[in-house]
């Protein structure tokens, strides 16, 4: 698989044309190096700064609970109680606490730029980009509300700090809570001001910053006026991102407190009033939003979203590198809506039509027809993936493997079964070393991929050829066989960090060198869209299809 050079725009829901490319980084992979001075320096900081700041960091954590405390006693949920004196009393020494924190944690001093608007004018602010829970700053800054997933709650000490935002909770245990959280921001929005504004996260999750990615329409369905917020982290080592793919949650806040200053701004943007048609369409209202926001930035946008995340962290033996084309891939299957809903049977059929094909190579007009879409610029534009000599040809075999992968992307065995099926010889069932370099390479998303040593090993009595049942007790031996025997030979072919080791870490075993040696699922923001309103483009897009 490969990335063509040049790809079509695709259009956004009111028409315009926007780069829709990918980024030059993985949004969800954040890799950290260090020089020797840097190192040294933060050697003498965790001696010596690092202490001081955590320990007053949990002093104003614990000096504010009891304001926090007292001011959520009795509150109701459903109703809102004028902002008393006493009250606002504790609103101001809550901030001042909170300001005084994060001093102690080296943010001396932030940038604002922009007005923040009245909660009447602006009821929901959006913010991003998401890439960390140092993106607290705001919340801590106006006393906001935000949407919190309702565990959060039972959290010693944390909990009663949320519940004095009054957030909106969403339970993992209740069906039906995305839907009453979307009703509960509406009857909020719809207060005419008497409710604290509502932050959110439209992302869903957390990115390095390098771009915008899919806004999930939650913040845009009540179709009220927003005021869209961008921050930034203008510091020369990035310490602060906290991606799936990365240093974990203790080493981000570590090597944040190790530095001298920490830098932030942020930017409130203009109000943005949805038009009649922008309010009958939330995903039309978040994807303008989008763009000012990212204009704002100075960054692009993509399609990548949150399932796109969770490709990218799949536990199966094949772990995806950075570089993989298979995000692009399955933002393509995302949009042009070719995922199955009863994938087994698909795969298979898949599977059976491709091996009667023998190899052949198709077309695009061929490859549309093998799918039963019309032809159109996404099509073209998921068929160059596969046409990597650019002979406007491809090997329908491939894209099947692709698809198992997005599908299944845990299931390493189960896609290589259905690949040895497809490629396999009718004599023997045994594949080549080359037949096996162009499943291994399609499953990864890589363009070029070299398996000697892996075919070597597998065919260890030299017949030039190996089974399925070769490779799964091979795989079985060495259930880590793709990081021993792929990325070892490969050079510049490097694999996502945090697949590997899954031992918390210390401060003695943490790597200055890389990334982190932990795995942390750091969605700290909950998906409320419900089922209705599944967050993505494809209505926008059919029409141009």
């Amino acid at each position: 698989m490969r990335l063509p050079s040049n790809r079509h725009c695709a259009a956004e829901g009111d028409g315009k044309k926007m780069d829709q490319a990918p980024p030059f980084r993985n949004p969800f992979v954040h890799v950290l190096k260090f020089t020797p001075l840097e190192k040294a320096k933060i050697a003498f900081m965790t001696v010596t700064l690092f202490p001081i700041r955590l320990l007053i960091a949990a002093f104003m954590m614990l000096l504010a609970w009891p304001f926090a405390f007292l001011a959520s006693v009795g509150r109701s949920e459903t109703t809102v109680e004028p902002q008393c004196l006493w009250r606002r009393l504790v609103d101001i020494i809550l901030k001042v606490i909170m300001r005084v924190m994060w001093f102690a944690g080296g943010f001396h001093w932030m940038t604002v730029k922009g007005q923040r608007a009245l909660p009447a004018e602006a009821p929901i602010l959006t913010l991003a980009p998401h890439s960390s829970y140092f993106d607290a700053i705001p919340v801590t800054m106006t006393m906001a509300s935000i949407v919190m997933k309702a565990e959060s709650k039972d959290i010693p000490l944390w909990g009663t700090l949320i519940k004095y935002i009054r957030p909106v909770f969403v339970s993992r245990s209740d069906q039906d809570s995305r839907k009453k959280t979307v009703e509960e921001i509406k009857r909020r929005a719809h207060s005419g001001g008497e409710w604290p504004q509502i932050m959110i996260f439209p992302e869903g999750t957390c990115t390095n910053r390098s771009c915008l990615i899919t806004f999930k329409p939650g913040a845009f369905i009540p179709a009220v006026p927003v005021q869209p917020v961008v921050f930034r982290y203008p510091n020369k080592l990035d310490t602060i991102t906290w991606t799936w793919q990365g240093p974990g949650a203790f080493k981000i806040l570590w090597l944040t407190l190790c530095q001298l200053h920490n830098e932030f701004e942020i930017e409130f943007l203009p109000i943005y009033t949805p038009s009649e048609e922008e309010k009958n369409n939330p995903a039309l209202f978040s994807i303008n939003v989008r763009r000012i926001m990212a204009k704002a930035l100075g960054v692009p946008i993509t399609d990548y979203s949150f399932e796109d995340c969770q490709l990218a962290m799949a536990e199966g033996q094949l772990r995806l590198p950075v570089d993989t084309c298979l995000l692009e891939f399955a933002k393509l299957v995302r949009r042009l809506r070719l995922k199955p809903q009863n994938t087994e049977r698909v795969l298979q059929d898949y599977g059976n039509r491709s091996r009667k094909l023998e190899g052949q190579k198709l077309g695009l007009d061929d490859f549309a027809q093998f799918l039963d879409v019309p032809v159109s610029d996404m099509l073209r534009d998921m068929f160059a993936l596969f046409d990597e000599h650019e002979d406007n040809c491809m090997d329908i075999r491939e894209y099947v493997i692709a698809l198992s992968v997005v599908c299944r992307p845990a299931k390493t065995l189960e896609t290589m079964k259905l690949a040895f099926k497809m490629f396999e010889a009718e004599e023997d069932g045994a594949i080549t070393e080359t037949e096996l370099a162009v499943i291994l390479k399609t499953a990864l998303g890589v363009t070029h991929l070299s398996v000697s040593h892996l075919f070597t090993a597998i065919d260890a009595e030299d017949t030039g050829k190996i089974t399925f049942e070769k490779f799964r007790s091979f795989g079985e031996l060495h259930p880590d066989f793709s990081e021993e025997y792929l990325y070892t030979e490969n050079v510049g072919l490097h694999s996502g960090p945090c697949h590997y080791h899954q031992t918390k870490p210390s401060l003695s075993s943490l790597n200055l060198q890389g990334t982190a040696t932990t795995k942390t699922a750091n969605g700290i923001c909950p998906d409320f869209t419900p089922n209705d309103h599944d967050g993505t483009i494809d209505g926008l897009l059919k029409k141009h299809n």
